[in-house]
């Protein structure tokens, strides 16, 4: 046990005042910029891909593994992470990412062939993994249990900004060199610049956890319990007194020899219940369909009857949409809480999800490059434009943030890493694979593709009123 008394007083400025809560959002959002690394990973692509294949005369397949690839490295990196996490730390393994990602980003930009470059993908996607899982987390552990919804939110903001910044910048190198395929700088054609501009973002990351400081639940599983009184009373404050709350975390964090990912083993079909209620929030947050909106929907808008630029000019300004509508999320977690937000948020994706269906099945169709291809009308286009955003909205004020602050705060302290990085895992894999199925699903009709996004808002709906807890207030010791 803790030699810690539990009457010491904390030190001074630890009470939750403007000052300390300042400080932890600091941290917090340091912690995030794995997320922005996330989104710039998942959007960057869409600029060059065109250009790539262009420069590589690859076969669709292995130009498609070009793109999805990342998000295979991003389920290994993630299932990895929280192992590695409890082993030697939340901010070692942060540190980790930021190398990987910063030398995967000059090696795509540098690639000497497509298959090069697929590697250099999937190596970066793990780095991305492994951030995907340790921020949450981590953010959690650092954060009084009154504002922690709001600055586990931050993940998603991050994402949704690294996303825009990402479309962003494809969009200037593009046009600064005359097209993604053109050389620019050093007769080094754009889309590699694109992939080369990632280091930024990777290289403030590394350095901005360098000046972090490691998660108090850490410490405690490692007997540092000095560390982790110092953390606690510098961002949590003293309410319970530093030394009773090291002794809650003590008795949570069990044992450190014993911990393995045996211990998620229960009789729900081998895993215990709350492992799956994440697991299942990953998989739902993905098979509503949102990533289809930021891979594919400028083309998306091209194939139905928008000019180039008008499509483009969608696309952006749904990632602002996304933006916004996080920044609302961050307002409202800590007050209504997660489980309204969810619910809220399944409602309404199902509303739009629906119409998007209504308009896509029933439009006239013209036959383009031998598919089938829906052509909108003025009021229909304006339909769809409308359902796309407001699908958007509801998205980003609920599953995007709320899926995140419930992965890292859901779980006790024991199995909290581990359980993560399975959920975190499967997330991926539902990101890939809705990736990779909505050409298929496109191809046949795209009210069948947005039908099948409907129903899975409809699930989720009933699986939030079954299964999610709510988890406002509540300390991490408290967790079941």
């Amino acid at each position: 046990m803790s030699t810690i008394d539990s009457n010491s007083p904390a030190a001074p400025g630890s009470s939750i005042d403007g000052i300390a809560i300042g400080k932890i959002t600091l941290v917090a959002a340091a912690a995030a910029m794995g997320g922005f690394l996330f989104g710039f990973d998942t959007a960057v692509i869409n600029g060059a891909v065109d250009a790539i294949g262009i420069w590589s005369g690859a076969v669709s397949w292995l130009l498609g593994f070009s793109v999805a690839g990342a998000l295979l490295g991003s389920a290994i990196g993630a299932w990895f992470a929280g192992p590695l996490a409890d082993r030697y730390g939340r901010i070692v393994v942060m540190k980790i990412a930021a190398a990987i990602f910063f030398s995967s980003s000059i090696g795509t930009g540098l690639a000497w062939d497509i298959v090069a470059l697929s590697l250099f993908r999937f190596f970066g996607g793990t780095a991305i993994g492994a951030a995907s899982v340790i921020a949450p987390a981590y953010i959690a552990e650092v954060s009084p249990a009154s504002y922690r919804g709001r600055l586990g939110s931050l993940q998603q903001l991050a994402i949704v900004t690294g996303i825009f910044v990402a479309l962003l910048g494809d969009y200037a190198l593009a046009a600064a060199a005359g097209g993604a395929e053109k050389p620019l700088w050093f007769g080094m054609q754009a889309w590699r610049w694109m992939f080369i501009a990632a280091a930024i973002p990777s290289a403030i990351y590394a350095c901005l956890i360098g000046m972090i400081p490691e998660s108090p639940r850490y410490l405690v599983l490692k007997k540092r319990f000095g560390e982790a009184a110092d953390v606690l009373s510098r961002f949590v404050g003293n309410w319970p007194p530093v030394g009773e709350k090291i002794i809650e975390i003590e008795k949570s964090v069990g044992d450190e020899q014993t911990r393995s990912l045996r211990d998620l083993a229960g009789p729900t079909f081998g895993l215990l219940p709350v492992v799956w209620t994440g697991i299942l929030l990953s998989v739902f947050q993905q098979f509503v369909g949102i990533n289809v909106i930021f891979y594919y929907s400028a083309t998306l808008w091209h194939a139905v009857g928008f000019t180039q630029d008008d499509a483009l000019a969608i696309t952006v300004i749904t990632s602002v949409t996304n933006i916004i509508a996080t920044l609302v999320a961050i307002a409202l977690v800590d007050r209504l809480g997660r489980k309204p937000l969810l619910i809220i948020g399944s409602l309404g994706m199902a509303l739009t999800l629906g119409a998007m269906t209504w308009v896509f099945g029933t439009a006239p169709t013209v036959m383009v490059a031998g598919s089938a291809q829906p052509q909108l009308g003025p009021a229909a286009g304006l339909v769809a434009v409308i359902a796309a955003n407001l699908y958007v909205v509801f998205f980003g004020v609920s599953w995007g943030p709320v899926v995140w602050v419930l992965l890292g705060e859901m779980f006790n302290n024991r199995i909290r890493a581990y359980a993560l990085a399975v959920a975190a895992a499967a997330q991926w894999i539902a990101n890939y694979i809705v990736s990779q199925t909505f050409p298929t699903l496109a191809g046949i009709n795209l009210g069948l593709a947005y039908g099948t996004y409907t129903l899975m808002a409809m699930l989720s709906f009933v699986f939030v009123l079954a299964k999610v807890r709510e988890t406002r207030g509540l300390e991490l010791e408290e967790m079941e």
